[in-house]
């Protein structure tokens, strides 16, 4: 049995071309043409088109004219725009104006006047040199785009390709110019000049002839799709490649005339068992195949027609034109008689066996059985989603806040160091006669001129011992008759032995001076702190981050305060409300008040807690645990994020690779600032300096870092544990060199003179600073700017901490994990219709009486409701939801 076999209706040689050229099709692209006609403009738009094209058309010509005639009159119209001074201020002046003026303007040989020379100029030789001219081209196709709304060139490309080619002209043209030193600087250009010796002052002539033929190749490329491929082969392999190529390309053109099916013959191909060699009847046996075909008429017999995938597809243009299709039973089928007569047509014939069993195995194919293939569902990746969302940006909720501006701070003096070469000299030469007393000889000495101190570098003759010059610093201060001298012997890293002198009139430096810097601006620090000026009058910008932790130490008065204002105040500017949060502890309860007013925005505080800004000694115990528990969760946070610090986390979550269904969150940056370390240290000693050293040998990596000021540095105040994990320590003026040793493990700060002036200690290097001056005032305005902005609905809560006497902040009453399981559906329930009554819980969470009781007590346990008032309802605690979440958040 054979299946698809087809039976057709009047299958002669006629019908099959007449049904052959029914089933073709031709298709021919409709060349499309870009125009703005289709577009239905008003009248009124129409109008304003036309004329705004037909402007830019004639600028585009009055352009060609003004550089064309400046390409032969640029002299005398240079002339002309230097002697007046740029010549655009007397555009519009009439010829006795000018003679008033007393000018004596050249003659104007540009076509187009006075106009034209200073259009020309400006273009030609100020700007970008004769590649102006493609903007007369840019011109021209937008004015003939508006006028007959229709493209001449593409216009999107033509502005694109010829401001390139302006530039890469202009620079290539200056590169030239380097070589050949008498052409005009018409041709490039002030642009390309100066370009180019810019760039050849960094990278060289190399550098810059390498840039420009990257910069051709790649337009090419990118334009045109330029072929850099160099072939290496032979002529000979070439040719053999060449020949092969054709050989492929018959075979395929005979592949193809022996597939398409013809309406002269009755049987064309026949397919071999693997489906790929094709065996053609010659053409030389029309006449048999004819005989045949009219013997076929007469006995009528069906022969089986194998389909391949290509004939099914005719099989069905057949059917549609009138083709019946049905199973026959193939009883009979007389075999051909093979003759001698033609060798070729034997060799045809003796394929015609193997269709039978080409005939079986189809039918083995057709029957076997089609396995779907299974569709697996695609994981959701973080890259899918930060393709479909975007990155996180923690500063959404906030995405209005602004910075603090500048004109909130005030600008102390001038800002610039004033050189009194008298002073200057006067000092030089009272040190260089106090060292000749002691028969010490100096090769060299050099002053650098800060804004308090100056520093006096110099180079002793061979054979002085050093210890001999820093004995002497009584003797150089006596000499000066000047307070606070001090000897650096050495310099580190420097030949020279430094002696500090502090100036006669010393400068004030003023924070705006320090923050309106770019180094501050474009500083890509973490917590970048902007201290003050070096000596060498640079503004010192540290990373508290890589600190990690500050000491501040120094005696009263000495501006210990200010210190903490400017590292508060250079924080607020540079950071966002969602980066940073800030613990402040302040025990004189005065010093820190002013950034109350940041508390939606900037501060952390413990729950239930009234005051942000923490004066208690008890809750400071308290916050400084809760600061452990933070600081343990976080570890915790980075231990499931496979991650080891709080940047890489944070980088990691914003680019949406961690879950927050599995507690994870944005991190922000935590600064716990002290004020005053030694009231701590008197009233709670031990229960205060344990957690301060927890936070200071593991925090780091979590963004936690501590800045404790004291004016009482003894060492039982900063005691060996506390000093360990501190190395950045800044010193102000203190009173003895033990107190300079306890901070600074050195002496020098007892030699300081005071009002800002102060040591940095980071490592084994000391660096003298001007501390930058905030006063109260600019502290009050900056914090009233930032509080008067959209904050979030509370500050940030830290961590609920209950020691060991069970004495916390509303969570001693009941344990966490005893909690009814509708403890915060409640919570949500009495928040969102601020009511704090069991009857609330009864009827909305369906409850009974005894456990709607338990949990109302549970709410006022955890700081959630009030205290029971009698008859009335109790008192909700939380405002909103979000600061319900924050605080729930704490408790899981």
């Amino acid at each position: 049995m054979a299946k698809g076999n087809s039976f057709k209706s009047g299958s002669t040689g006629t019908g099959g071309a007449r049904r052959a050229q029914s089933t073709t099709s031709s298709y021919t692209p409709k060349k499309t043409t870009h125009t703005f006609r289709k577009i239905d403009f008003t009248e009124g738009q129409q109008k304003v088109m036309k004329v705004l094209g037909l402007f830019l058309l004639i600028t585009s010509g009055l352009f060609a004219v003004a550089f064309i005639s400046y390409l032969f009159t640029w002299k005398a119209d240079q002339s002309y725009i230097y002697i007046t001074n740029g010549g655009w201020n007397t555009l519009f002046s009439s010829s006795e104006e000018v003679l008033d003026e007393a000018l004596e303007i050249p003659v104007i040989e540009n076509k187009l006047g006075k106009f034209g020379a200073l259009l020309a100029n400006q273009f030609i030789f100020e700007w970008f040199g004769v590649a102006s001219f493609l903007f007369i081209l840019i011109l021209f196709v937008v004015g003939y785009r508006l006028l007959y709304l229709r493209a001449l060139l593409p216009v999107g490309k033509t502005i694109l390709y010829s401001l390139i080619a302006i530039i890469f002209t202009s620079l290539t043209l200056g590169f030239l110019q380097d070589f050949i030193t008498d052409t005009p600087h018409i041709l490039e250009g002030k642009f390309g000049y100066w370009t180019n010796q810019i760039l050849t002052l960094q990278i060289g002539t190399a550098g810059v002839a390498g840039i420009l033929i990257f910069v051709l190749l790649a337009a090419l490329i990118l334009i045109y799709n330029y072929d850099l491929k160099i072939s290496f082969q032979s002529a000979r392999s070439h040719k053999e490649e060449e020949y092969d190529e054709g050989e492929e390309t018959d075979h395929d053109l005979d592949n193809e005339r022996l597939d398409r099916p013809t309406a002269t013959n009755s049987f064309i191909e026949d397919r071999s068992i693997s489906g790929e060699r094709i065996v053609q009847q010659p053409r030389a046996h029309a006449v048999e195949k004819d005989s045949l075909k009219q013997h076929q008429q007469e006995n009528p017999t069906w022969e089986p027609e194998l389909s391949t995938p290509k004939e099914k597809n005719t099989l069905r243009s057949e059917e549609q034109s009138g083709t019946i299709s049905f199973d026959v039973v193939d009883t009979h089928t007389p075999e051909p008689t093979i003759t001698a007569a033609n060798e070729a047509e034997a060799i045809a014939l003796s394929v015609e066996p193997d269709l039978s069993v080409e005939i079986e195995e189809t039918e083995e194919e057709e029957l076997a059985l089609t396995v779907e293939a299974v569709k697996e569902e695609k994981a959701v990746e973080a890259s899918d989603l930060v393709k479909q969302f975007g990155e996180y940006d923690p500063k959404l909720d906030l995405s209005g806040y602004q910075h603090p501006p500048l004109d909130l701070l005030k600008d102390y003096g001038t800002g610039k160091i004033t050189i009194n070469q008298q002073e200057l000299e006067a000092n030089k030469n009272k040190i260089v006669d106090t060292l000749r007393n002691y028969s010490i000889e100096i090769e060299h000495i050099k002053a650098t001129i800060g804004p308090t101190v100056t520093l006096y570098e110099i180079i002793p003759k061979p054979g002085v011992r050093i210890s001999r010059i820093k004995n002497l610093e009584d003797d150089i201060a006596l000499s000066l008759a000047a307070l606070g001298i001090r000897i650096i012997a050495p310099m580190p890293g420097k030949g020279t032995i430094g002696i500090e002198v502090p100036n006669s009139n010393p400068e004030m430096v003023s924070m705006r001076s320090v923050i309106a810097t770019e180094k501050f601006q474009k500083t890509d620090m973490d917590l970048p702190i902007a201290l003050g000026k070096t000596i060498s009058n640079e503004v010192y910008i540290a990373d508290l981050a890589k600190m990690p932790h500050l000491l501040v130490a120094g005696a009263t008065g000495q501006g210990k305060s200010v210190g903490i204002n400017a590292i508060l105040t250079s924080l607020l500017y540079k950071k966002h409300p969602a980066e940073l949060k800030f613990v402040l502890v302040d025990p004189k309860k005065v010093e820190l008040s002013l950034f109350k007013k940041i508390e939606r925005h900037f501060l952390a505080k413990l729950p239930g807690e009234d005051d942000a800004i923490i004066t208690d000694t008890k809750k400071v115990i308290n916050t400084l645990n809760s600061l452990c528990i933070e600081m343990d969760q976080r570890y915790d946070l980075l231990k499931n994020g496979h991650v080891r610090n709080l940047k890489e986390y944070n980088a990691k979550f914003v680019g949406r690779r961690l879950n927050p269904e599995e507690g994870h969150r944005f991190l922000p940056f935590i600064v716990l600032i002290v004020d005053e370390f030694a009231d701590l240290m008197m009233t709670a000693g031990k229960e205060v300096e344990t957690p301060i050293a927890r936070l200071a040998q593991l925090a780091r990596a979590v963004g936690i870092h501590l800045v404790i000021a004291t004016q009482r540095p003894s060492v039982n105040i900063i005691t060996g544990t506390i000093k360990a994990n501190f190395p950045a320590r800044l010193a102000f003026r203190v009173l003895s060199k033990v107190d300079s040793r306890t901070i600074l493990d050195s002496g020098g700060a007892d030699q300081l003179i005071g009002r800002g002036d102060m040591l940095l200690a980071t490592g084994s290097e000391l660096i003298r600073i001007q501390c930058a001056f905030v006063d109260t005032p600019e502290v009050d305005q900056v914090s009233d700017f930032i509080g008067g902005q959209r904050g979030y609905p509370s500050a940030h809560y830290l961590p609920e901490y209950v020691d060991e006497n069970g004495e916390g902040s509303g969570l001693a009453d009941f344990d966490l994990s005893d909690r009814d399981a509708l403890f915060e559906d409640a919570a949500r329930l009495i928040v969102m219709h601020q009511q704090g009554s069991t009857s609330l819980i009864q009827r909305k969470l369906k409850l009974g009486y005894n456990r709607a009781g338990r949990i109302i007590d549970q709410l006022e346990a955890a700081g959630i409701v009030g205290q029971f008032e009698g008859s009335k309802a109790r008192e909700v605690l939380y405002p909103d939801e979000y600061s319900l979440e924050q605080y729930l958040e704490t408790l899981r």
